[in-house]
């Protein structure tokens, strides 16, 4: 049996940070019981919030200059560990990916 898929959320310490890294993961956790294998809190610093699946950079604040809408995550995951998985209503709005 294959591992199930691990989620990473770095996040920054210094910029308090810690609350909207636990709530994405929540989410996460919640919408991919069966999927994910876990998903992890990572603090960092710097102004740092990068979301990973496995090695795979899927978020990064610098990157896309602001932090993710619940819906933008989750559908990123999805389409790495559950492409054929309807989302609902987190579907239903468009993101460019």
């Amino acid at each position: 049996m294959e591992p199930k898929p691990r989620v990473s959320i770095l996040y920054c310490t210094q910029c308090r940070w810690l609350l909207r890294a636990a709530w994405l993961a929540q989410e996460l956790l919640t919408t991919f019981e069966q999927e994910l294998g876990e998903v992890a809190l990572q603090p960092g610093g710097g102004g740092v919030f990068e979301i990973r699946v496995g090695e795979e950079l899927i978020w990064s604040r610098h990157q896309e200059g602001r932090f993710p809408e619940a819906r933008e995550i989750k559908q990123r995951v999805r389409d790495r560990v559950a492409p054929e998985r309807p989302l609902g209503h987190s579907d239903r709005a468009t993101i460019p990916v």
